[in-house]
Formats: C-alpha cells, sequence, structure tokens
C-alpha cells in the first residue's frame, strides 16, 4: 500500500493504490511523434520532465521545448503547472521520446498556467558529512514568488553512495504550527547506476507504521503520515522527487526527537572540517 513499482508502460501510468488524502501520482511516458491529453478536474499538477523534449498545451496556451536534461542525474529540470479544471496535452517533439512525472494535489482556486526554467530552480546542500545530500526545489513557497498554486510544493533530492538523507528523519503529521505542519507527502526514486538499491525506512511515534523498504529504479514511497528516511548503497546515487500537499505551503517538519541531537551536531562538524583544511 505504502509502497511500489511503478509501471513503465506508453502512455499515464498511475500508482495502483494510493492511502494519501491529497496527492496523487502519475509517470508520463511517450514515444516520438506521440500526444497524450486530459484534464486536471479538480487538481492542480506540476508536470516536472524527467527526459526528452516535449510542448505541452495548457488551456490554451502552450509551452514548447519544455525539457531537455537527458536523464534526472544530468542537471535541473524544465517543469509546467497545470491548474485544476484544465485541459491540457502533452506531445514529443521531433525523434525523441519523453519522460515525465505528473505530481497531483487536491485544488480549489483557479489558477493560471506556467512554465520553471532551470535557472528558476535553487540548488543547494542540506546536512553534512555522511548525511549530506544536494537538492533541487523546483515548486517550494518563497523560491517562485511571482507564481501562485494551491497547495504543490515539489522538488528533488540526490543522495551521494553510502549517504543519508532526510535524515534525522522528520514527520508532518499535524496541524500545530510552528512546531510542525500537516502535510502528505511522496517519493519517487531513481537510482545510478540502474541496477542499484538504497533503502528507506518509514514509521510512526506508535509504530502502526514500521516499515523498510528497498529503493529501486523507479519505485515510489507513498507518506499520509509518518517518519521517513533514506540511504543510497554504496557505489550508487539515490534520486528522489518529492511533492507534497496539505492546507499550508508553509513547510514545518518535526523531526524525531530521539534522533534530533544528530542535526544540532551540524555546526561542531563544520567547525572540525574547516579546522582540518
Amino acid at each position: 500500500m505504502y509502497f511500489e513499482r511503478v509501471k513503465q508502460e506508453e502512455g499515464l501510468n498511475m500508482i495502483k493504490e494510493n492511502p494519501c488524502r491529497l496527492l496523487d501520482f502519475g509517470k508520463l511516458i511517450l514515444s516520438k511523434r506521440n500526444t497524450y491529453e486530459g484534464n486536471s478536474e479538480g487538481r492542480e499538477i506540476l508536470l516536472v520532465m524527467l527526459s526528452g523534449i516535449c510542448s505541452v498545451d495548457v488551456g490554451g496556451e502552450t509551452f514548447k521545448d519544455v525539457g531537455g536534461r537527458p536523464s534526472v542525474f544530468a542537471g535541473k529540470s524544465y517543469s509546467v503547472y497545470i491548474p485544476p479544471h484544465t485541459t491540457f496535452a502533452v506531445s514529443t517533439d521531433g525523434e525523441g521520446s519523453i519522460e515525465a512525472v505528473l505530481a497531483f494535489a487536491k485544488a480549489e482556486e483557479e489558477k493560471e498556467p506556467f512554465i520553471i526554467t532551470p535557472e528558476e530552480v535553487v540548488s543547494g546542500k542540506w546536512g553534512i558529512s555522511n548525511f549530506s545530500r544536494t537538492f533541487h526545489q523546483i515548486l517550494v513557497n518563497g523560491v517562485q514568488k511571482d507564481k501562485s498554486v494551491n497547495r504543490l510544493i515539489v522538488g528533488e533530492t540526490f543522495t551521494p553512495s553510502g549517504n543519508w538523507s532526510t535524515y534525522p528523519p522528520h514527520r508532518h503529521e499535524h496541524d500545530n504550527f510552528p512546531e510542525e505542519v500537516f502535510m502528505e507527502e511522496m517519493y519517487y526514486f531513481k537510482v545510478q547506476p540502474e541496477n542499484g538499491w538504497g533503502l528507506t525506512k518509514f514509521y510512526t511515534k506508535e509504530k502502526d507504521i514500521d516499515y523498510v523498504f528497498t529503493v529501486e529504479n523507479e519505485t515510489i514511497l507513498k507518506m499520509p503520515k509518518g517518519y521517513h528516511t533514506v540511504v543510497s548503497a554504496p557505489g550508487y546515487t539515490t534520486y528522489y522527487l518529492w511533492f507534497l500537499a496539505g492546507n499550508t505551503r508553509v513547510q514545518a517538519p518535526y523531526t524525531d526527537p530521539n534522533l534530533a541531537w544528530v542535526a544540532r551536531t551540524i555546526p561542531m562538524i563544520k567547525n572540525i572540517e574547516e579546522n582540518l583544511r
């Protein structure tokens, strides 16, 4: 229910089971000279290009030359926001095929479609030492200040060989701002090289959920609640597209109190590393 392998068929591949109330996920695969048409209905969508180049028609507006990176491990993404109650079409350009993610979130307010170019994606590093990882903030509150959405928050994380990510584990289960806000979340995984693997641990305080799943290429973790963390096996890089939706777009993750002390070591480790240079 919480973890599954993503289908890789031509067209839109939706997940089989969904424990989330606000979020949904689809993987779009189109071969050359093919088109997918749809309607967002009562959901907003962020189409995130994984590879290839396409054109996207949204409610009568056309975005051309969307995409360009050969894989998620080679540069930042192009993305297109599709508002609720809007028809759209995605068409491959020229001889190439495409792969894209459609991140869905329940939405009420009508919005305008827009494109996010790689230049608008903010990148950086979280953590330190063997729990450091790099990130791309694609659609995050405060980053794209001129772009209005309902609920969606979207980004990408790259976890190096042997490193932990989303560590210490956190949750976003209760609306108790500023300590914590409620948000559902999904992680869509790719691994480089493709035959590699990692692990993800997903659990709650009460242990009604307590799982460790093997992260492989084209798998997804669906989290209506609970703490979560990811680790890459040595020799492999783990990528995941993360997307969230809640009652607010202000992020306030709550760290597992049993492991919160790890985050407090970051300044000390930075100081040691600087003195060793």
